[in-house]
């Protein structure tokens, strides 16, 4: 039995008016005091206004001709590069701002995360906002009662509940938010990168609650730039580009889809050029990470080898240098760290270097960084001074995984940082 459509998008747009900043105002009072200084220039204004059309350069499409459905209980994960409309389409599908066309039909009891603190009153409680939310949502005093415990257990607030939300930190606001969303009992749930706020532990409870509310039958929309998390939650997703949808399909689909996209906007993913400084006898000058097909990139598959380039320069010879990497996870975890040390009897193999440019490849092997989001640390140093030039988490790239069943051949444990692919062998 086919699934009921509870969102159908149809030909959605949605436009703004750019560059006229001197023509706005903000209020009646800055708009009536315009129109008594000059009320002339202000009527040919309003009447150029009016007749701009569509094609005029001051238009600007965020969203442009976007249709999809999503079914009861699908977890949709919308994806894209900064700008491509993501946050827009949530913001229209949660009714604070208006499409310019199109229609869009929604089944059920919308819940929305969006910003930081998103429908709270800054001067209520954290209790009194619980109410509010629930109110706004449809729901009955005795069912938000019944909730709140869950709701202030899962934020992990209780000993501020009853402190005016304007005196929290933006990470307790994002938790008490959340745990109002996702636990108010709504048919629908949109959820923005907002979750980037929270700190690696809420995250993954974030994660695990979401997935809870999917498998009770509801519905969620999911904006990630942390494609280790979409894949992880979402059973479907689509791809957004400058305001349109350029493809949907399975999640794995649109993840190759997405790094495709994003390694053709710029040169620079993957790779960053240093602009070159005459008073440094020994600097860095590139630093690239090159996937199997040596090409540049900053998405790998958990199976896949990565390899890293790094380009120097030696200006001034001098003995007892060495170059040292290490790749710390979002939390700043040092992995950990390896050099060129081994490479020369005494550990000082670039000391040994002629004047010039130079060259080294390092290899990372697969099977071993679970997914998610790591960084690359570069520094150069000497047998005296560990920190000649510290190049602090100077590029970064995310591992995903969509070839080993969503990871299930594989513990990615929390507590665990790395995750090789470590064999074993029965003898008897």
């Amino acid at each position: 039995m086919e699934k009921e459509t509870v969102i159908k998008v149809s030909n959605l747009s949605k436009r703004y008016r750019i560059g006229l900043k001197n023509e706005m105002h903000d209020s009646l009072a800055s708009s009536i005091t315009a129109f008594l200084k000059s009320p002339f220039k202000s009527f040919k204004k309003l009447k150029n206004l009016s007749n701009t059309s569509d094609e005029s350069e001051d238009i600007f499409y965020a969203l442009k001709n976007i249709n999809f459905e999503v079914k009861k209980g699908e977890v949709l994960g919308i994806v894209g590069m900064n700008g491509a409309g993501k946050s827009t389409l949530l913001k229209v599908l949660s009714r604070i701002t208006e499409p310019s066309s199109g229609e869009i039909e929604l089944k059920g009891r919308v819940a929305s995360l969006l910003e930081v603190g998103t429908g709270f009153h800054p001067d209520l409680t954290g209790r009194e906002n619980i109410f509010l939310n629930g109110t706004i949502l449809g729901m009955t005093k005795k069912e938000i009662i019944e909730k709140m415990e869950e709701i202030i257990e899962f934020s992990g607030v209780r000993k501020f509940i009853d402190t005016p939300v304007k005196r929290y930190s933006s990470g307790m606001r994002v938790r008490l938010a959340f745990s109002v969303a996702a636990n108010l009992d709504p048919e629908i749930l949109i959820i923005d990168e907002v979750l980037a706020v929270g700190d690696y532990e809420f995250q993954n409870k974030c994660l695990s609650k979401m997935q809870d509310v999917a498998n009770g039958g509801k519905t969620i929309l999911f904006v990630s730039h942390n494609m280790a998390a979409v894949n992880q939650l979402c059973t479907r997703a689509i791809l957004l580009k400058k305001g349109e949808k350029i493809a949907d399909g399975t999640v794995a689909e649109i993840i190759d889809c997405y790094r495709e996209n994003s390694n053709t906007v710029s040169n620079s993913n993957g790779c960053v050029i240093l602009q070159e400084k005459t008073e440094l006898s020994f600097q860095l000058l590139k630093a690239s990470i090159i996937n199997a097909k040596e090409e540049l990139s900053s998405y790998f598959e958990h199976v896949e080898k990565i390899k890293f380039d790094i380009e120097f320069l030696i200006s001034q010879q001098a003995a007892n240098h060495y170059i040292y990497v290490h790749v710390s996870d979002s939390n700043e975890n040092i992995l950990f760290v390896t050099s060129d040390e081994h490479l020369s009897a005494d550990g000082y193999k670039c000391g040994q270097m002629p004047n010039g440019k130079h060259n080294y490849t390092v290899d990372f092997p697969s099977h071993f960084f679970k997914p998610g989001r790591y960084n690359i640390t570069i520094n150069f140093a000497n047998k005296f001074h560990p920190n000649v030039q510290q190049n602090q988490n100077i590029l970064s790239f995310e591992i995903v995984d969509t070839k080993t069943l969503g990871g299930s051949r594989q513990l990615y444990r929390a507590d665990a940082i790395t995750a090789p692919e470590i064999r074993w062998e029965f003898k008897y």
